[in-house]
């Protein structure tokens, strides 16, 4: 039995890292896909995908660790976004996790739970931005991914979840 376990574990690791490492790779390739593409594919959220494939495909601990690690990967190698907006984009994808997991208990249907954990942090991060850029800690605009875009990606992620969760479970 305690083979078995450690099989699995290390499954589950290995899975884990890999997981990892091509979400890093993938991150750190959206600027040169950008460029060669001459398309703005931040629109698209690269970081929050990343996230909503760890919850579907890897552990909740993980999910946190990317959340965490992603936009600071980010900035070590290309210094976008500035270290500030690094932690505040750190903040909101931890506090999505943590929001989808805390919902997930409350709620059954995990659409509702994905669109309304990415809903809410999304207005703590606007507010908190708005913040930052009311007393100049942060330059920029407040919005720069269209509204419009950010609700059709929120429709899509939450879809994702729901069909992936729905499909898993049985």
């Amino acid at each position: 039995m305690e083979a078995i376990l450690n099989n699995k574990i290390s499954k589950n690791l290995i899975k884990g890292w890999i997981f990892d490492l091509s979400a890093i790779i993938v991150i750190y390739l959206i600027p040169t896909f950008s460029h060669l593409l001459a398309l703005p594919i931040y629109f698209i959220e690269p970081m929050r995908s990343m996230l909503i494939l760890a919850l579907v495909h890897t552990s909740k601990q993980n999910a946190y660790l990317l959340a965490a690690t992603l936009p600071v990967f980010s900035f070590l190698i290309s210094a976008h976004p500035v270290f500030l907006k690094t932690l505040l984009i750190s903040s909101e994808l931890l506090f999505n996790v943590w929001l989808f997991f805390y919902l997930s208990q409350k709620m059954k249907n995990k659409f509702g739970v994905m669109v309304l954990s990415i809903a809410i942090s999304k207005i703590a991060y606007y507010l908190i931005k708005f913040g930052l850029l009311s007393f100049v800690l942060l330059e920029g605009n407040l919005v720069s991914t269209p509204i419009f875009i950010q609700i059709i990606t929120t429709i899509l992620f939450g879809s994702y979840i729901y069909f992936m969760k729905n499909n898993i479970a049985k």
